[in-house]
């Protein structure tokens, strides 16, 4: 299932109960579209001017009522899901460009953007209730792990960062690595962080260890590592440069097995529909596709098994295959000053 967008987009997101999917586009437009199981077609719902500027991520918020974007013109939008009217606008959010946005509760957002700087928005309170400048170069993806309370970010600056979020203090920081940290996921039952890297190495942090990386898994692609998706506890999905799709095993760190080929742009996003049923992706070649899931991950069961002994026997061992692919190029941009007061009619 697919549909061409007309322009590059920059950020997917799923809704929370309906077979909804947004898209935020280059161009500063947010699409939405409803998707059918049994229909191979994308009926577009609403195709809104939301920025001036690029539109660089997209998140369903307040239970999926409205759907909030963030941009490099600085501001983050909210608009009703049903009609497409603006319910709200923080014209400047943030200082800098607006990278990426990233749910944390029902009524809490996270926004990260092109200076290192991330905020916490309540939209509760209305407010930004956090703020912490806490890189120095984009922030280009976040985890938050509600159990402690903590957001996590990496960045190009090449650094892992951890901000908790009941002190309002950066708890810490990861030393620099030697390439700029792209995406992040949580997994092992929140025992180790896992960033994907502009070289195409993923960077395995033990929690509580975030100094330094515990352990690499090099051999995953030579290209950069453009979107983490955590399956389960054992495996993510990855998107890479070149716009392969695999799914990977980590501890032991294995290709299980290439499970989509998008086109050959870099992947700009990763995400799941609200009953996993379905696995969407997008790319420079400005399509959205959906894939479903069952599908591509059939022939993994069997592999999946295959490994269970070895993953019994060392459960932090370095257990790689190598299946690399080819490369591409990928871009976001900058620049603009600061407020509170968001949400305001929410």
């Amino acid at each position: 299932m697919e549909v061409n967008l007309g322009e590059i987009p920059f950020g997917v997101d799923f809704h929370p109960s309906n077979p909804l999917v947004a898209v935020a586009l280059i161009t500063g437009d947010l699409q939405l579209y409803r998707y059918k199981s049994n229909d191979s077609s994308l009926q577009r719902l609403l195709d809104v001017n939301a920025h001036s500027e690029s539109c660089r991520s997209v998140r369903f918020i307040n239970g999926g009522q409205a759907v909030a974007t963030g941009s490099k013109d600085c501001s983050i939008l909210a608009t009703d899901v049903e009609t497409g009217a603006t319910i709200a606008r923080l014209e400047n959010a943030h200082e800098n460009a607006i990278y990426t946005l990233t749910n944390l509760t029902e009524s809490t957002i996270a926004s990260g953007d092109d200076e290192g700087c991330i905020k916490v928005w309540d939209t509760r309170q209305r407010s930004c209730s956090n703020s912490f400048n806490v890189h120095e170069d984009y922030v280009s993806d976040m985890a938050f792990v509600s159990d402690s309370m903590k957001l996590l970010g990496t960045s190009g600056d090449g650094t892992l960062s951890v901000c908790n979020l009941r002190s309002n203090k950066v708890q810490t920081r990861s030393e620099f690595s030697e390439e700029e940290l792209t995406s992040v996921v949580v997994m092992k039952n929140d025992r180790k962080v896992i960033c994907g890297s502009q070289s195409g190495t993923l960077l395995i942090y033990s929690w509580g260890f975030f100094k330094d990386c515990s352990d690499r898994f090099v051999d995953l692609s030579p290209n950069s590592v453009e979107a983490l998706l955590k399956l389960d506890e054992d495996r993510i999905i990855t998107g890479s440069e070149n716009g392969l799709i695999s799914l990977v095993g980590i501890l032991p760190n294995r290709i299980i097995q290439p499970i989509a080929e998008h086109s050959d742009y870099p992947i700009e996003g990763l995400a799941f529909s609200h009953d996993r049923k379905f696995l969407g992706s997008i790319s420079h070649d400005q399509m959205l596709k959906l894939w479903d899931l069952d599908d591509i991950l059939q022939g993994s069961t069997n592999d999946q098994n295959v490994q269970a002994d070895v993953a019994d026997s060392d459960s932090d061992g370095m257990d790689v295959d190598n299946k690399p692919p080819q490369s591409k190029k990928r871009t976001k941009v900058k620049n603009a000053s600061s407020s509170n007061n968001f949400f305001a009619d929410l």
